[in-house]
C-alpha cells in the first residue's frame, strides 16, 4: 500500500493577519469609515472657515484630508518592510488636537499667509516626530495620563466657541447672525442626534452624528438655508495640487506651538498602539512603536504639501476593533483605500461642505463636548486623590482657559508669546509638563517606563467620534 508523505498543517493565521471574506470585510470597513469620517473632515472645515476659504477652498481641504488619511492608514496597516507601519488595524488621520494652535496661528498671521504659516509649522512638527520617534519611549514618562488628560480636556473646552458660532450662522458679519432660525436648526440637529443615540442600535447608532448632519441639512433645504452651489462648482475627480495655498512659511512661534502639540499626539499614538496590541493579542514592542510613530511623522511632514494637517491615531477606531472583535488589519486597509477614493473625487467632499453652519453647530456641541469628556475620563484615572496632582490640574486648566476667558490677556506680549500662550491647548500643555517635572521628577525617583505605558488609555484620544 502506497505511503503518503506526511504534510504538516499550515500554521494558523493570526487574527491581525486574517483576510476576511468580502461579506465580512466590507461591512466591517464601513463601520470604521463611519466612526472616523466626521473626525477626518472636521479639521479642514474649521481651519478653512477660519482663514476665509470659500466653498471650493474648503472642498479642496476636505479632499486633501481624506486622501492623506487614506494613504497614512494604508501605510500603517500594510507597512513597508521593517521601516514603516505598525501592521495593526490602526487608523491615522488629521487630529483635532492641532485645531486650536492652528487657529491661534491664523489669528496672529496676515491674511493670505495664514495657511502657508500653518503648513510650515506642521511640516517642521513632522520632522520633529521623525527625529524624536525612535527615542520617544523614554520621554513618555513626562507625558502621563495626568498631563494628557489636561490637554485633551482643554481641546474640548477651547473648541466649544467654534460650534456656538456655527449655531448662530458662522459669519459674525452676516445680517442674519444669531437669528432664531439658525438657533432652531442647530437645536433640531442636536435633538436628532440625541434621539438616534437613545433609540437606535448597532451600526445606526454608530453613525448618529452623520445621520444628524444629513437630516439637519435636509430640514434646512426647504428653508433656503442649504444650497448646491459648492456641489456644482466642485470637480468630479481631481488630485490635490501641491502647495495650492503658496509655499510654506516658517514662523518660530508657530513651530514651537505645533511641536508641543506633536508631543501630545505622539503620546496618544503610542497609547493607542499599546492598547490595540493588547486587544489584538499582539503586544507592541519598541520597534512597533517606532514604526508607527514614523508613519505619523511621514504623514505630518508630507501632508501639508497637498493641504493636510498634523496626523495621529484615531482612538475611536481602536474602540471599533474592541467592540466588534474584528482584528484584521486588512479591514482597516480597505477603509483606508476607500478614503483615498473619497479624496480623489472632490465632489464627494463637497457634499460635506454643503452642510449649513447651524447644522454643523448642533453636531459640534456633541463632537467637541465628547473630547472634553475623554479628557475628564483620563483625569479620573490619573490619581486626583493626591493634592499635588490636584494643584497640577487646577493650574494647568487655569492657564489653558485664560485665552478663552480673556482673549486680549496676552495682547501686549511679543508675537511669539502670543502664538504659544494664546492657544489654550499649548499653554495648558506647557504648564502641565513643567508642573509634572516639578512635582514628580525633580528630586524624586523616576516613574518606571512600563508603568507609564500601561497607564495610557485608548479612551484618551483627541479625535472626534
Amino acid at each position: 500500500m502506497a505511503q503518503h508523505p506526511h504534510v504538516d498543517p499550515a500554521p494558523p493565521v493570526h487574527p491581525v493577519d486574517e483576510k476576511p471574506a468580502p461579506k465580512r470585510l466590507i461591512p466591517a470597513a464601513l463601520q470604521h469609515i463611519a466612526a472616523m469620517y466626521a473626525g477626518v473632515v472636521t479639521p479642514p472645515l474649521i481651519i478653512g472657515q477660519a482663514v476665509g476659504l470659500d466653498a471650493a477652498g474648503r472642498t479642496r481641504l476636505i479632499a486633501a484630508g481624506l486622501l492623506i488619511a487614506g494613504c497614512a492608514t494604508l501605510l500603517q496597516t500594510l507597512g513597508i518592510r521593517k521601516a514603516v507601519g505598525n501592521r495593526l488595524p490602526f487608523v491615522n488621520a488629521a487630529s483635532s488636537a492641532g485645531i486650536t494652535p492652528m487657529l491661534a496661528i491664523a489669528e496672529t498671521t496676515h491674511k493670505g499667509h495664514q495657511l502657508p504659516a500653518i503648513y510650515g509649522a506642521v511640516m517642521v512638527a513632522g520632522l520633529f516626530c521623525l527625529a524624536v520617534g525612535p527615542f520617544f519611549g523614554k520621554l513618555l514618562r513626562y507625558f502621563p495620563p495626568l498631563v494628557t488628560g489636561v490637554v485633551i480636556t482643554l481641546i474640548g473646552v477651547t473648541l466649544m466657541p467654534v460650534p456656538v458660532g456655527w449655531a448662530q450662522g458662522g459669519d459674525k458679519g452676516a445680517a442674519g447672525f444669531g437669528d432664531m432660525k439658525n438657533l432652531a436648526l442647530a437645536a433640531f440637529t442636536l435633538v436628532v442626534i440625541l434621539l438616534i443615540q437613545r433609540f437606535a442600535r448597532g451600526f445606526i447608532k454608530q453613525i448618529a452624528l452623520l445621520l444628524g448632519l444629513v437630516i439637519g441639512t435636509l430640514a434646512a433645504t426647504p428653508l433656503g438655508m442649504a444650497g448646491l452651489d459648492g456641489l456644482r462648482s466642485a470637480p468630479l475627480a481631481a488630485l490635490p495640487t501641491p502647495f495650492a495655498s503658496g509655499p510654506p512659511e516658517f514662523q518660530p512661534a508657530a513651530i514651537i506651538s505645533l511641536c508641543l502639540v506633536m508631543l501630545v499626539l505622539m503620546t496618544e499614538s503610542a497609547a493607542g498602539m499599546l492598547a490595540l496590541g493588547e486587544i489584538c493579542d499582539r503586544r507592541c514592542t519598541s520597534d512597533t512603536l517606532t514604526r508607527g510613530l514614523r508613519t505619523d511623522g511621514i504623514a505630518t511632514l508630507l501632508g501639508p504639501v497637498f493641504g493636510g494637517f498634523p496626523t495621529s491615531a484615531f482612538a475611536q477606531n481602536v474602540g471599533v476593533v474592541s467592540l466588534t472583535r474584528v482584528r484584521s488589519r486588512y479591514v482597516v486597509a480597505v477603509a483606508g483605500a476607500a478614503l483615498i477614493v473619497l479624496g480623489a473625487f472632490p465632489v464627494l467632499g463637497a457634499v460635506v461642505s454643503l452642510v449649513p453652519m447651524p447644522v454643523l453647530g448642533g453636531a459640534g456641541i456633541v463632537l467637541f463636548g465628547s473630547i472634553a469628556v475623554s479628557g475628564i475620563r483620563t483625569l479620573a484615572e490619573a490619581g486626583l486623590d493626591d493634592s499635588s496632582n490636584i494643584i497640577l490640574v487646577a493650574v494647568s486648566l487655569g492657564a489653558g482657559i485664560i485665552p478663552l476667558a480673556a482673549p486680549t490677556f496676552y495682547a501686549d506680549f511679543p508675537a511669539w508669546a502670543q502664538t504659544v500662550l494664546g492657544s489654550g491647548i499649548s499653554a495648558g500643555a506647557l504648564v502641565a509638563v513643567l508642573l509634572n517635572l516639578f512635582f514628580h521628577h525633580l528630586g524624586t525617583r523616576s516613574t518606571p517606563r512600563a508603568a507609564v505605558l500601561s497607564a495610557a488609555s485608548p479612551g484618551s484620544g483627541t479625535q472626534i467620534p
